[in-house]
C-alpha cells in the first residue's frame, strides 16, 4: 500500500475514534442535558481534539516536529474545523436536518479540510518509505 494511501486509512481510524468521542457528547448533551445541538457538537468537537491531535501525531503523520509547534499548527487547524462544523450544524438545522444527520455532514468537509492540512502543513510529513 502507498505512504499517502496507508495515511489515509491510518487518519480515517484516529477519525473514526475521535469523531466516535464527539458524537457521543453530542448525544448525551443534546438527549440528556437538552443542550442546542450546535453548541453541543463544538463541546465534542472541542474535547475529541485532544485525542485526536496525540493519536495523529503519533500514529498516522508519526511526526518527528517538537510537540510546541505541531501543537500550536493543530490548534489553528482546529479551530477553523470547529468553525466549518458550526456552521455546516447551524445552516443544515435551519435548512430543517435532523442533528445527527447534520453532524455527519459537517463531519465529513471537516475531515477532509483537516486531512489536507494536517499532512501538508501541521505535521509536515515527508514521503516516507515503505
Amino acid at each position: 500500500m502507498n505512504h499517502w494511501l496507508a495515511r489515509v486509512v491510518r487518519f480515517g481510524l484516529v477519525g473514526a475514534c475521535a469523531t466516535g468521542l464527539q458524537y457521543l457528547i453530542l448525544i448525551v448533551l443534546v438527549r440528556g442535558l437538552g443542550v442546542w445541538p450546535t453548541i453541543a457538537s463544538g463541546v465534542g468537537f472541542v474535547l475529541s481534539a485532544i485525542a485526536n491531535y496525540l493519536l495523529n501525531y503519533h500514529f498516522t503523520f508519526r511526526s518527528r516536529r517538537p510537540h510546541g509547534t505541531a501543537a500550536v499548527k493543530f490548534l489553528i487547524l482546529a479551530t477553523v474545523g470547529l468553525a466549518i462544523n458550526s456552521l455546516l450544524m447551524q445552516v443544515l438545522l435551519a435548512a430543517g436536518w435532523h442533528y445527527l444527520l447534520a453532524q455527519v455532514g459537517a463531519t465529513a468537509v471537516v475531515f477532509l479540510c483537516n486531512f489536507v492540512g494536517n499532512s501538508l502543513w501541521t505535521f509536515g510529513v515527508e514521503p516516507a518509505g515503505p
